[in-house]
């Protein structure tokens, strides 16, 4: 039987919920071949505050003790550089920037960048690194929807790293070729996360499927071209972070449907499958395990495990939540954890 053994997965983009959502999806992150996740602050309330982050991580240990949980902020008005001075030394990751009313529990999100430059200049002297859902809001008359909201936003990232320079930026889940082209050409301080999904999807696979639709959007083919072609190069500025987002079936399939795709149980048996598929596995390791953790500037987990080439079927649903490829045939599976 062919095997592979590489490191646990660093999954640097992770929505876990709360209450009985996230007892039901937290202790997944190790089933799926993740050992340390960076954790999302878009829950309700959302979190500001270095105590509220600590409160949430312990909630979710609770249910997932195996796991290491890296914890964010939520970029708002609330925010202070006392807060990011208070974080740093309380082991918070960083910060996350989400555009107001882009995707799940942003209505709180950011209007106008600029407004931030303080906390921006704190983050960089810190080491904080700004984690930016890198979308506009739709605005019919300057021709701005969601299948172009990913590619108006790169201008403002430009912006931000010229001013900020020594500031790590993340551009999460980048969706676009114009998206990776424009990381490709920024500073050592400028990387993108890519998601399972987006190498997998474009818009024809959510227009038709509810459980699909996520924010920001799978693109065209010529876009889902561009991601895969960065990951099978081996760019170490690009390195995953899946934006796994678990909704109940009955909300993903009314209408207007909720973004997010779940891919927390399947994660690397996935990543396997695709990379197979597109001639890269030999890049696999670098993209989940090593790229990341050298960005950030974190120790390479201690944690292996091992895949085989091996048929399985994934579950149509788990618990209350349609995964990713539900039904469908994988073909590497986790034989061993060490």
């Amino acid at each position: 039987m062919e095997t592979i053994t590489i490191p646990m997965v660093d999954d640097f983009h992770l929505h876990l919920r709360q209450g009985d959502m996230a007892k039901q999806v937290a202790p997944m992150v190790a089933e799926g071949g993740v050992d340390r996740c960076v954790v999302m602050p878009n829950t309700t309330p959302m979190i500001t505050t270095t105590e509220q982050a600590m409160a949430y991580r312990s909630e979710l240990q609770s249910v997932a003790p195996e796991t290491e949980l890296l914890m964010t902020l939520y970029l708002h008005s609330d925010l202070t550089v006392d807060e990011i001075e208070k974080a740093a030394k309380n082991a918070v990751f960083g910060v996350k920037c989400y555009p107001r009313g882009v995707t799940t529990n942003s209505a709180s999100g950011v209007e106008d960048l600029s407004a931030y430059a303080h906390i921006f200049e704190a983050m960089q002297k810190i080491g904080l690194p700004l984690l930016i859902h890198g979308e506009v809001p739709s605005n019919s008359s300057l021709d701005i929807c969601i299948m172009n909201a990913e590619e108006k936003f790169l201008p403002e990232l430009e912006r931000l790293h010229s001013k900020f320079p020594g500031l790590r930026i993340v551009l999460e889940h980048a969706t676009t070729r114009a998206a990776i082209e424009c990381v490709k050409g920024l500073g050592e301080n400028v990387a993108a996360t890519i998601t399972l999904h987006h190498l997998e999807l474009t818009i024809d696979d959510w227009v038709v499927n509810p459980h699909n639709y996520c924010k920001p959007v799978a693109k065209y083919p010529h876009d889902r071209d561009a991601i895969r072609a960065i990951v099978s190069s081996g760019h170490p500025r690009f390195f995953f972070g899946s934006d796994s987002a678990p909704h109940p079936q009955d909300t993903k399939e009314k209408i207007p449907s909720r973004a997010g795709v779940f891919t927390t149980p399947i994660l690397l048996p996935a990543l396997a499958d695709c990379f197979d598929r597109l001639g890269c596995l030999d890049k696999l390791k670098d993209f989940t395990s090593t790229f990341g953790a050298q960005f950030h500037r974190l120790p390479p987990t201690d944690k292996t495990l091992t895949l085989a080439r091996e048929e399985w079927i994934v579950p149509k649903i788990y618990g209350q939540v349609v995964p990713l490829f539900a039904g469908k045939k994988l073909n590497w599976k986790i034989v061993e954890k060490s």
